[in-house]
């Protein structure tokens, strides 16, 4: 299968607006998911300085390890999704066992995106209180980002039940 992780930005879009099965919503909520974690990364490397006690730089490299984590997990998810969604797809005419276990294995992505999208924004607190105040629209922005990531993919839980 492709790695749609890999491809560049403009390769990625044009293959999600094609008509395909994958990569689909899953997949963009995953990749909504890594640039929300990205945006976390960027504001915590402006936010390591030599002018900060390294207590202080401590804090922001415990977070910059923890967002780091999250980015490359959810790109992880992005390929993972697509994944699972053609287990779903090639499911269609089998045994309603089969069309079940596939259906409960593709939730799982999602569900993990739910999960790491909530880990990722209750890094965003610290970020606002002491990191580098030039940049909290950045930090906004990448709440949003996740906050798009968990619901579109509480959306594809709902859709594949």
């Amino acid at each position: 299968m492709k790695k749609y992780a890999n491809e560049t930005l403009k390769r990625y879009t044009e293959l999600l607006s094609l008509r395909e099965p994958v990569p689909g919503g899953g997949s963009a909520a995953a990749l909504s998911g890594a640039l929300g974690a990205a945006l976390l990364s960027m504001v915590t490397n402006y936010s390591i300085s030599k002018k900060k006690t390294p207590k202080e730089n401590a804090r922001f490299f415990k977070i910059l390890k923890e967002t780091e984590k999250l980015r490359k997990r959810f790109l992880e998810l992005v390929d993972l999704d697509a994944k699972a969604y053609l287990k779903i797809v090639n499911s269609r005419n089998k045994s309603e066992a089969v069309k079940n276990f596939a259906l409960k294995e593709a939730a799982k992505v999602p569900q993990e995106v739910c999960s790491l999208s909530c880990e990722a924004v209750f890094l965003s607190p610290e970020l606002v209180r002491y990191g580098n105040q030039y940049l909290l629209s950045d930090v906004e922005a990448a709440v949003e980002l996740l906050h798009a990531a968990f619901n579109s993919a509480l959306v594809m839980l709902k859709v594949n039940k």
